[in-house]
This record gives C-alpha cells, sequence and structure tokens, in this order.
C-alpha cells in the first residue's frame, strides 16, 4: 500500500512531456507579442485583458493551450495565438510565472 501511495505521489508530483518548464529568458522574447495586452510586467494593459504576473505557470501553459485548440474563445488572443509553437507557449508562461508579486490583503 505505501508503495502504491509513494508511486502515486511521484507521478503528481513530476511534470508530462507536456507540461515539461519553459525558458523565462526565451519567454522574454516571445512576451513582445503579449505586453501590448497584458504588460512587460504582466499587469493588463486594456480593462478586459487580465494580469498574469506571477500566475502559476501550468494554468497559463493550459490557458493559452485552450486559446490555441479554440476550446477558449477571444479574438486579439486568437490572432496572438496562432503564432505561437507549444515551446513559445512554454516559455512565455515561463515569464510571466516568474514575476514576483506581492499581495495585500485589505484591514
Amino acid at each position: 500500500m505505501r508503495g502504491l501511495i509513494m508511486g502515486l505521489a511521484a507521478l503528481i508530483a513530476c511534470p508530462t512531456v507536456g507540461e515539461a518548464a519553459g525558458d523565462a529568458v526565451l519567454g522574454k522574447k516571445v512576451m513582445v507579442k503579449c505586453q501590448v495586452c497584458h504588460g512587460k510586467d504582466g499587469l493588463a494593459k486594456l480593462p478586459d485583458a487580465p494580469n498574469i504576473a506571477g500566475q502559476k505557470e501550468a494554468y497559463l501553459v493550459k490557458a493559452l493551450k485552450a486559446f490555441k485548440a479554440g476550446e477558449r474563445k477571444n479574438e486579439q488572443m486568437t490572432i496572438v495565438i496562432k503564432g505561437l509553437s507549444d515551446e513559445d507557449i512554454a516559455n512565455v508562461a515561463a515569464y510571466y510565472s516568474s514575476i514576483k508579486i506581492t499581495v495585500q490583503v485589505p484591514p
């Protein structure tokens, strides 16, 4: 039983090939396509764009792949995502997730 639990824990903790971590340095080069809406700092520049600074890398990859597959819809994202490879997606997700943010809870 212990072996089964340890095996399951290892599977959960280890990313699959499709979820391999990207390269934030390379992502900074790709991010040029994203900064118009999301900014270099990941803080939205347009009222309808989300802040993505410090967002979890796996979430960003999943969201970007959903836009690319047409599962999520947004006119601007559909245009931008067409030009991104899976490697570009992983790298830009690594870049934005690597931005350090602080949170201040209201009193």
